[in-house]
């Protein structure tokens, strides 16, 4: 068994402890090689040493832990970030599209979080600025998303895109420059996440950014126009609100 060695960064005592342990009796295959509670106590730590895997808290007492990723911009560690049951950070997480696990967390999710971090490829810059934007500004509406295809991660930008079509478990994005991107997630996944930020789901297979809508046809059984001259059915409950 090959062995990894990992540093854990959490400002919470009984949550470090926990998660210590966690790894020790669970994960023997992990060698803790030092734990920090700070952006500077972690910055000491990773000066010395590279870990395989680093644990890393987002709210730190002295600052965050994109703090930490701007002191070691080439830092190779697969990273496993850990947050609160925050809604905010939940959705920062998503719209970044990076994996994290959620406070307080399970073994199984432990497990899972050890081996996606195994397999993993290290997030694109791009995406971690997503990330700091969602997680700094709660209250700001966000500039770009990271769509995750099956070959790669696109950050766009959200104003680019007009409309989003559902196809089974996929959803694919229409923007302005006629791009297509399908992404791996569901049409509900992305309407409860774009709702407050001009998005709204016309349709049970269709979400619109309601920036794009040029006209609304009330013959055929209702429909929009959009920017990009596509019609868009409205459902009778859509039109009935």
């Amino acid at each position: 068994m090959n062995r990894l060695t990992t540093i854990l960064v959490e400002d919470n005592s009984l949550a470090l402890e926990m998660l210590e342990s966690d790894i020790s009796m669970y994960h023997k295959e992990i060698e803790i090689i030092g734990t920090a509670k700070s952006v500077v106590q972690a910055a000491k730590l990773l000066r010395k040493t590279r870990p395989d895997i680093l644990f890393l808290d987002i709210m730190l007492g002295d600052g965050t832990g994109f703090d930490i990723l701007e002191i070691f911009p080439d830092l190779q560690s697969k990273i496993i970030f850990v947050t609160a049951s925050d809604a905010y950070a939940i959705k920062a997480f998503k719209f970044a599209a990076i994996d994290y696990i959620l406070k307080p967390y399970s073994n199984e999710d432990l497990a899972n979080s050890i081996k996606k971090a195994k397999q993993q490829i290290q997030p694109k810059k791009e995406q971690l600025q997503v990330l700091k934007q969602a997680i700094n500004e709660p209250n700001t509406n966000l500039e770009q998303i990271s769509l995750h295809t099956s070959e790669k991660i696109i950050v766009v930008n959200i104003k680019d895109i007009i409309r989003c079509k559902s196809d089974n478990n996929y959803t694919t994005f229409y923007l302005i420059d006629n791009r297509k991107v399908l992404v791996s997630k569901t049409l509900k996944f992305y309407a409860d996440l774009l709702k407050d930020i001009g998005f709204f789901r016309v349709h049970q297979s269709h979400l619109i950014n309601t920036s794009y809508i040029k006209e609304f046809i009330k013959s055929d059984g209702g429909y929009l126009i959009l920017a990009d001259n596509s019609n868009i059915p409205v459902s009778v409950r859509k039109k009935m609100k």
